[in-house]
């Protein structure tokens, strides 16, 4: 398997749909058409969809699912975890009774990368880069991967005359930004740009953000990512249901985690699946298969749907 300079497996995705990262800075944001196909069967303000609740505790067996939250409890004939692999990690949710062991190896096998844009806006007549150039990059004498490769917004096809820009850092790099205050970060990020362009060229910044992924509670980083060794049925184990209560999400999926349309294929998946429980649909309704035993290397026979491989692959593609 081809790995990317961010650790993030050279998966399917860019086989069957891009070769390309491409950066989407629509204002709107990937709840557009979430919200989009919630219209379609909540209606304003519907009582079903709570907002801001946080689950502390999930009971399951054989016949249903409770889930627990501050002030109540929802019960359920199955449910969906889409909790993010980096919540599942670190227990802030109980399981009662405790997830099975081989569950829980499953979890602990993936890892949850944290990838993290540091944005700052300058004077639209302050501007000091050259906008015609998307990238730029910095090589730190001392530190690998410091504050490496900014890029544009004011340019072509982006923000014209917007002023933004912004660099990427990854790894510990990563973390370190995040568990740092905004001072120390935007300090860290001009002094860079100022070695790069020369002290008097870099104005102070008008505005400055970035998320904290690893350390905003719903996230606990911001994708799945395969460490080296990896078998498909440890992943399997990370997908598989645990009796009524089912597991979708980015990092579900075998070929597309580590991007919203691997949640979104999972989560229709899954959707599908307990329709056909809940109206006794035997074709439908077939539980996830999963491995207390491991059996090392993945043989050329797991690549197929059991396991979670649904499209083409590396294996016909790219290699």
């Amino acid at each position: 398997m081809e790995h990317e300079a961010n650790g993030l497996l050279k998966n399917t995705t860019f086989y069957q749909y891009s070769a390309a990262n491409n950066y989407v800075f629509d204002s709107r944001g990937f709840n557009t058409f979430i919200k989009g196909e919630a219209s379609t069967f909540l209606k304003p303000n519907d009582p079903r969809l709570m907002l801001n609740t946080i689950v502390t505790k999930i009971s399951h067996n054989n016949t249903g699912v409770t889930i627990y939250y501050k002030d109540g409890c929802i019960e359920a004939d199955y449910a969906i975890c889409t909790f993010s692999l980096g919540v599942l990690q670190n227990d802030v949710v109980k399981f009662a009774p405790e997830l099975p062991t081989w569950k829980q190896e499953g979890i602990e096998t993936f890892s949850m990368a944290t990838y993290t844009k540091i944005f700052l806006q300058f004077p639209e007549d302050k501007v000091f880069w050259n906008t015609s150039t998307q990238f730029f990059l910095y090589a730190d004498p001392i530190e690998r991967g410091y504050y490496p490769v900014f890029q544009s917004l004011d340019g072509p096809g982006f923000l014209p005359g917007s002023g933004i820009l912004f660099v990427t850092v990854v790894s510990a790099q990563s973390y370190a930004a995040e568990n740092q205050d905004d001072a120390t970060t935007k300090a860290q990020v001009l002094a860079v740009l100022r070695d790069m362009y020369g002290e008097k060229n870099v104005p102070e910044p008008t505005a400055f953000m970035y998320p904290r992924w690893s350390t905003t509670p719903w996230a606990f980083g911001s994708y799945s990512n395969w460490p080296p060794g990896t078998s498909l049925e440890m992943h399997q184990n990370l997908r598989a249901n645990v009796g009524r209560l089912w597991f979708a999400g980015e990092h579900t999926h075998a070929e597309y985690y580590g991007f919203l349309h691997g949640a979104w294929f999972e989560g229709q998946k899954v959707g599908g699946t307990i329709a056909g429980c809940v109206k006794g649909n035997k074709t439908l309704c077939v539980e996830e298969v999963d491995y207390p035993l491991l059996h090392g290397d993945t043989p050329d026979a797991q690549y197929d749907p059991a396991n979670g491989w649904f499209v083409t692959s590396f294996q016909t593609v790219g290699f």
